[in-house]
């Protein structure tokens, strides 16, 4: 209790009801099985059963969202919007959300397309469905884009740091993605909110699209911070791109563990020399030790 009482800034107590963690789990959850019927289900869905499944499901997502949409407008109400106001506009959100589904299938359509033909190891679609973690990632990514679009407050971050810690991605709802995005081996990828990616953009683990410096803290909310990818842009692993006034033109080619501070036109192929690398034996290693000590 003396805890709680002196470092008050980590409670909420007394304050609007936040929306909850493990419920947006489940959502996030059910909304990968709409998109991808039959993938994310432990049994088989035959097509005469698609559309009683589908409405059962979609019944129970809109109830569950709606509640948790409502808090989100309680705790962060949008500008003049009434109090008593919240449940409609909640309501009014969700469903324009999930009319948004079959546009978000078209387009992970093409991110699915873009993983199979771009990488020689994937046995099929299916196979890419579901076993590559950059699946899920970009889905709930482009599921969480749309209520962020919405402003929204916690529920998409909720979603995407849901899918971080399954998939190693780091996605935030606010980049703007274009079609055809596809990230090889997954691992340690980060996407900041500023960031714009244009069409048929491919990357490698470990690539970071981030902030020069943060220094300035809130101040820089609002403002562009990470870079943009035009159309076509290959980033190899390792690769860090910083800035938000950083531009990489279409078709470029940004090799790995490139540290890219600035824009590059359109047609570059960026790399990193090589460093020096020798090789000796771990006894004359040894013995030059000794040699430096002495």
């Amino acid at each position: 209790m003396a805890s709680y009482a002196h470092a008050g800034g980590i409670n909420h107590l007394d304050g609007k009801n936040l929306p909850s963690k493990r419920a947006i789990s489940i959502i996030t959850m059910d909304l990968l099985r709409l998109l991808f019927p039959g993938f994310f289900d432990e049994k088989l869905i035959h097509s005469s059963e698609i559309k009683r499944e589908t409405a059962a499901l979609l019944g129970s997502v809109s109830a569950s969202l709606e509640s948790e949409i409502r808090k989100s407008l309680e705790y962060n109400p949008p500008p003049g919007l009434p109090q008593k106001d919240s449940r409609s506009f909640a309501h009014a959100l969700t469903s324009e959300f999930l009319d948004s589904l079959p546009r978000l299938r078209d387009l992970l359509q093409t991110d699915i397309e873009a993983a199979y033909s771009g990488d020689p190891a994937a046995l099929s679609k299916e196979e890419v469905i579901v076993a590559y973690p950059f699946v899920e990632a970009i889905a709930v990514q482009r599921l969480a884009h749309e209520l962020y679009l919405k402003n929204i407050s916690l529920i998409p971050r909720i979603m995407t740091e849901w899918a971080h810690s399954r998939t190693g991605m780091d996605l935030h709802p606010g980049a703007q993605i274009g079609t055809h995005f596809f990230v090889d081996h997954c691992t340690g990828t980060v996407i900041g909110e500023t960031a714009v990616l244009g069409d048929h953009v491919k990357m490698y683990q470990g690539v970071g699209l981030v902030a020069k410096s943060l220094a300035a803290g809130q101040r820089l909310r609002g403002q562009k911070r990470q870079p943009t990818l035009e159309d076509r842009v290959t980033v190899y692993a390792g690769a860090t791109i910083m800035g938000g006034d950083t531009v990489v033109g279409a078709g470029s080619t940004i090799g790995a563990n490139v540290f890219l501070t600035s824009s590059v036109p359109p047609h570059s192929l960026v790399i990193q020399e090589e460093a020096n690398v020798k090789v000796m034996s771990k006894k004359d290693h040894k013995r030059q030790a000794n040699s430096f000590h002495a």
